[in-house]
């Protein structure tokens, strides 16, 4: 191997380079063996200044060892023989800047005021949660905004995947995929203000490293005959509750089950309805009596028209509870008595082991339109969502607007032709 050398100190300490290598390299004999190191030194003068301060501690340390026979305490560390590398004396820059709680603060103080009313309350107090929570422990303690690198992500991915302990079984707690999608979107809007006020050049690739399309999973629905159970259980608790002081709201719950699954408005639709959002009315087509219904929610003011099965639960309520145009027709959500029911019934889980909650009276809703042949792209509308969520989420359930017909179609070939049929008859 060819080596550039440069002799110094009398031709004691050497300075040299290796073919394949980019730094310099220093070596001295001293003490009966050879001393070894590299300077870390692309320019020639830099790592002679280099040579010559390690070499003048490799003398001082050589001639205390021969006087004392132990090295200086504190002063310099004893080199070992061979390559070892000494320590590196050099002066480096440490990083500095905008830290990284800096950035998500002003993202928030910003995201805050420019969602103010268009965006729900407890969905901006998320953002807040993921920050200080989880963002802020992770990625920052005062260190710079330019430090997320692409790495440092996928290390963030893993450390929420594997942190979770469950104290009774010891078993990992997962986050679900939406949840960590969630946070790494609240970490892009971060680095995307700190882009904007040109703390860093780049924001760097968030996206996952593996698995980046998730497995479709179609949402826990109750089957029309799983619908028929749980209703019938509600009616019976409303009609003979366990507590007599339970009788309303059994009665209110069994009402609940009913609107919900005959609208298909989500949870927290449902909680902000009000008694003057709905209207019973005659359809001009059916001629029958539905709700049409202004849903304030997500997606902002939107509208439903009902089935002829929510005007009953609705005029019971009204009665029963004394509304009033502005008064809320349910209010809060009823989860505990819901969960009560399905764990009775042993309906909580469907058959893929997804859990079922009041979500899901809007999934049955959805999904018994879809198989009584329901125009697709009608009800995304009615239920202020899309036709590709539908499809994605609700595709196991359309097999009934699928056409046999269509899809079995056969091309007919045609009929091969015998040859001597084509030629011209000869003329008697």
């Amino acid at each position: 191997m060819e080596l550039e050398t440069h002799s110094l100190m009398d031709g004691k300490l050497h300075v040299y380079k290796r073919e394949n290598s980019r730094f310099w390299q220093c070596s001295t004999y001293m003490g009966g063996r050879n001393h070894r190191a590299t300077t870390k030194e692309e320019s020639l003068l830099l790592a002679q200044e280099f040579a010559r301060e390690w070499y003048m501690e490799r003398y001082v340390e050589e001639r205390h060892r021969r006087r004392n026979g132990a090295p200086l305490n504190g002063t310099v560390q004893r080199s070992s023989v061979g390559t070892d590398t000494p320590p590196d004396r050099r002066r480096r820059r440490t990083p500095s800047g905008p830290t990284f709680d800096e950035a998500a603060d002003t993202f928030f103080k910003e995201y805050e005021i420019s969602v103010a009313g268009e965006r729900n309350a407890a969905y901006v107090a998320q953002k807040r949660m993921q920050i200080d929570v989880h963002l802020k422990p992770f990625f920052g303690a005062g260190k710079p905004v330019a430090d997320v690198t692409e790495g440092k992500v996928q290390d963030y991915r893993v450390h929420r995947l594997t942190s979770r302990i469950n104290p009774k079984t010891g078993e990992v707690r997962r986050p679900a995929r939406s949840t960590l999608h969630s946070e790494i979107v609240t970490l892009r809007q971060i680095l995307k203000t700190a882009k904007r006020k040109q703390w860093i050049e780049v924001v760097p690739d968030l996206s996952a490293a593996y698995k980046t399309s998730g497995k479709v999973e179609h949402r826990a629905w109750f089957s029309p005959e799983e619908y028929r159970t749980l209703y019938e259980a509600t009616r019976e608790r409303a009609k003979d509750p366990p507590k007599e002081r339970w009788r309303e709201v059994c009665e209110n719950f069994h009402d609940y089950v009913l609107f919900m699954v005959n609208t298909g408005l989500r949870p927290d639709e449902s909680a902000r309805l009000e008694l003057r959002d709905v209207k019973v009315v005659k359809d001009e087509e059916t001629g029958e009596r539905i709700l049409e219904i202004e849903v304030r929610g997500k997606r902002g003011v939107g509208h439903c028209k009902s089935m002829p099965g929510a005007v009953h639960p609705l005029e019971r309520l009204r009665k029963r509870k004394q509304l009033s145009p502005t008064s809320k027709i349910f209010g809060k959500t009823p989860r505990e008595l819901m969960n009560t029911v399905l764990d009775e019934l042993e309906l909580k889980f469907d058959r893929d082991g997804h859990v079922r909650t009041c979500y899901s009276l809007r999934h049955t809703y959805i999904c018994m339109r879809l198989l009584e042949g329901a125009d697709i792209y009608a009800l995304a509308k009615n239920c202020r969502t899309s036709v590709e969520m539908i499809e994605k989420h609700y595709a196991v359930h359309l097999k009934n607007i699928i056409s046999a017909a269509s899809v079995n179609t056969r091309k007919i070939k045609p009929k091969s032709v015998n040859p001597n049929k084509l030629k011209p008859k000869s003329r008697k």
